[in-house]
C-alpha cells in the first residue's frame, strides 16, 4: 500500500509540475506577458523555495502539522490562479505563496520514500512521477485552447496530490531528536552546494523557455509536447534500471551526469532548428535529471544526519536559488545564445565537483 500511495503521489505531483513548466509559460505569453515578465514570475517561485528552508534552521519546526498546513495552502493558492492570472503583481504574489508551500511537500516525503522503500524501490516509485509528467504533456497539448483550461488541470492535479500526501503521513516516522545531533552545515560540503546551484541554474532556459524556444524555431506546439514526452520516457527507463548504477561511487556518477548535461545544452545552442538533434538532447534527460536527481538525493541522505532538512535545502539551494537566478537570466538573455549560457553554467557545476574532498 505504501508503494501504491507514494507512486500515486509522485504521479499527480509531477503531472501538476508538467502543467506548470510546459504550458503555463506559453499561456502567459499568449495572454500578453513579455518574456522578461515570464522570467520574473518563474524566478520568484524558486526564490521562495530557497528562502523557506532557512526558517527551519532555528525558528520553525518541520513536523506533520506544518506539512499539512503547506498542503492545504497549496490548494488555496492554486484556486486563486483564476483570480490573479491576468494581473502581473497579484499572480506573482500568489505564485510565491504556492512555491513556499511546495518547497516543504516534496522534500518531506522524499526522506520517507528513501528510508522506507530503499534505493531500488525508490527509483521505481519515482518513475510514476515521470509518467504523470509525460501524460499531461501529451494530453494538455491537444486541449489547451484558452488559459483557464491549464488552470483547471493544475487545480485538480494539486488536489489529488494533497490527498495522497495525507495518506502517506502514517508511514512518516518522526526522528527529530536523533537527526539533530549534528548541526546542519553548508561549509562542510560547500563545493557540492555550489555545484547543485549551477546545475539547476543551467536548467533555467530549458524549464521556462524550451516550449517557446522550439515553437519559435518552426517546431509545432504538439511536436514540442512530443519532445517533452520523449525526454520523460528516457528518464523513466533510467529510473527503472538505475539501481545497479547507484551501487557505484555516487560522486563519480554526479560528475558523469553533469558532463552529459554540458553536451546537451551545447547541442541545443548549435542546432536549434534540427528536430533530430533536439530529440537526441532530450534523450540525455535520462542522465541530466533522472540519474542525477536520484544520485544527489541519496548522496545527501548519506552525508547529513538531519535528512529532511538536507533534502529541503537541496530543493532550496538547487531548484530554488539556482532556479531563480537561472529563470531570471534566461528571461533577460532569451535569444540565440540562451543554451550557450546554460552550457557555461553546467560547466561551472562540473568544475565545482572536483573541489569536494573524498
Amino acid at each position: 500500500m505504501l508503494f501504491f500511495n507514494l507512486s500515486a503521489f509522485y504521479f499527480f505531483y509531477f503531472a501538476a509540475v508538467g502543467v506548470y513548466i510546459i504550458f503555463l509559460p506559453k499561456v502567459l505569453h499568449d495572454i500578453g506577458y513579455s518574456t522578461f515578465d515570464i522570467g520574473i514570475i518563474f524566478a520568484l517561485a524558486p526564490l521562495m523555495r530557497f528562502i523557506t528552508p532557512f526558517l527551519f534552521l532555528k525558528h520553525i519546526k518541520l513536523d506533520q502539522k506544518m506539512f499539512k498546513s503547506a498542503l492545504y495552502i497549496s490548494v488555496f493558492s492554486s484556486a486563486c490562479f483564476y483570480l490573479t492570472i491576468e494581473n502581473f503583481f497579484l499572480f506573482m504574489i500568489n505564485n510565491a505563496i504556492l512555491a513556499a508551500c511546495l518547497s516543504l511537500i516534496l522534500p518531506y516525503l522524499e526522506v520517507t520514500a528513501i528510508s522506507t522503500l530503499g534505493k531500488e524501490k525508490y527509483g521505481k516509485s519515482r518513475l510514476y512521477g515521470s509518467i504523470g509528467f509525460m501524460i499531461i504533456s501529451l494530453v494538455l497539448a491537444k486541449f489547451l485552447t484558452q488559459p483557464f483550461i491549464a488552470i483547471h488541470y493544475y487545480l485538480v492535479l494539486n488536489i489529488l496530490t494533497v490527498i495522497f500526501a495525507l495518506l502517506l503521513l502514517k508511514y512518516d516516522v518522526q526522528k527529530v531528536e536523533s537527526e539533530n545531533k549534528e548541526p546542519f552545515s553548508f561549509l562542510k560540503y560547500w563545493p557540492l552546494w555550489i555545484s547543485l546551484f549551477f546545475m539547476q541554474m543551467s536548467f533555467g532556459g530549458f524549464y521556462n523557455f524550451f516550449t517557446i524556444y522550439e515553437t519559435e524555431h518552426n517546431i509545432s506546439l504538439e511536436m514540442t509536447s512530443y519532445l517533452w514526452s520523449f525526454g520523460v520516457i528516457c528518464e523513466i527507463l533510467m529510473l527503472y534500471f538505475q539501481a545497479p548504477l547507484l551501487k557505484n561511487n555516487l560522486l563519480n556518477l554526479i560528475k558523469i551526469c553533469v558532463g552529459i548535461t554540458i553536451v546537451r545544452w551545447f547541442l541545443l545552442y548549435l542546432y536549434p532548428d534540427s528536430l533530430t538533434i533536439t530529440f537526441l538532447t532530450q534523450s540525455l534527460h535520462a542522465f541530466s535529471f533522472g540519474l542525477y536527481h536520484s544520485t544527489v538525493i541519496i548522496f545527501l541522505y548519506t552525508l547529513y544526519e538531519n535528512k529532511k532538512l538536507a533534502q529541503q535545502f537541496m530543493y532550496g539551494v538547487a531548484y530554488g536559488l539556482g532556479g531563480f537566478i537561472g529563470a531570471f537570466v534566461a528571461g533577460a538573455v532569451y535569444g540565440e545564445f540562451l543554451f550557450l549560457f546554460s552550457a557555461l553554467f553546467a560547466l561551472l557545476s562540473f568544475i565545482s565537483l572536483y573541489f569536494i574532498k573524498k
